[in-house]
């Protein structure tokens, strides 16, 4: 299982605003930071903030902070918010799998298996795990 690009900026963002939380910290900072793009960061500020990972103040003096405590944010709750597939393999679409053997496949059991010891292993930890 590989992580899309969108989770890592979304780590990568709250890593950030864990390791300075007395200051409001701006979106080409962490870019530059991270040597990343401007844009890109721009959707995933957004998508944070509406899922009530960061609060973002605007205007002048404004900028981006964490929320909540660090401690209080699992990252196996963030990886489920950002990954918009978690699905991987073809049969875990429920009607949208041509393969043939699926109807005793004893893998699909496994790799569900696997994906939710995945997702339970992160959910043992916190952002402040990471700071």
């Amino acid at each position: 299982m590989r992580l899309t690009r969108y989770t890592d900026y979304a780590l990568r963002v709250l890593i950030y605003l864990g390791s300075h939380p007395d200051k409001l910290s701006t979106i080409s900072e962490i870019a530059a930071y991270h040597n990343i793009s401007r844009n890109h960061l721009m959707k995933v500020v957004h998508q944070l903030g509406s899922w009530g990972y960061i609060d973002t103040l605007r205007g002048k003096g404004g900028g981006i902070r964490l929320a909540h405590p660090a401690s209080e944010i699992i990252i196996g709750d963030v990886v489920r918010h950002t990954e918009e597939n978690l699905e991987i393999v073809e049969c875990f679409t429920p009607g949208n799998s041509d393969c043939m053997i699926l109807p005793g496949c004893r893998l699909k059991g496994v790799l569900n298996e696997a994906l939710d010891s995945f997702l339970a292993t992160l959910d043992l930890y916190t952002l402040a795990d990471f700071l």
